[in-house]
């Protein structure tokens, strides 16, 4: 089986939605990434702009694995980060490569934007102890402090 990877494009609407499926099965998260899927003309939008991008990895032509990932235009200088917020590969095609394959294609994505640098947050736990080696591999590790700041609806409503 050969692995392809593709960045997704505004007409990629259908491999969007596998993506999310398989975010659901690999994070056994289904409420996240099916209780409430955006519109075809939502995905759209969101994968023909120029602040995110969507890697899949196929085999045969289905979604085994993927990448979303934000691109944050700095404001110090005219450059550009990107920062991964979901990798994930179907827990049947681990260990194959799939994960540094869309890894190597993110960073050939981030030098045609001009980015400097690709940044990605792993959690501490065990659950997390493949993707911290996959990026302690790859990458240069860090240990910082993540907070989550709670923002509440303008009409009040909790």
């Amino acid at each position: 089986m050969t692995l392809e990877i593709r960045q997704l494009t505004r007409h990629d609407v259908a491999l969007m939605e596998a993506l999310l499926g398989t975010f659901a099965d690999a994070f056994d998260d289904a409420d996240t990434y099916n209780g409430n899927r955006p519109s075809a003309e939502y995905l759209r939008e969101l994968l023909g702009g120029d602040a995110f991008i969507a890697l899949v990895a196929l085999k045969n032509g289905h979604v085994v694995g993927g990448i979303a990932a934000y691109v944050l235009k700095k404001f110090e200088q005219q450059r550009s980060e990107i920062c991964i917020y979901d990798l994930a590969v179907a827990l049947i095609h681990r260990r194959e490569g799939v994960a540094t394959a869309l890894i190597e294609k993110l960073k050939q994505v981030a030098a045609a934007r001009g980015a400097y640098v690709i940044f990605v947050q792993a959690d501490t736990g065990v659950e997390d102890e493949p993707a911290i080696a996959l990026y302690t591999k790859l990458g240069k590790r860090e240990d910082v402090l993540h907070f989550d700041l709670e923002v509440k609806p303008l009409d009040g409503a909790d």
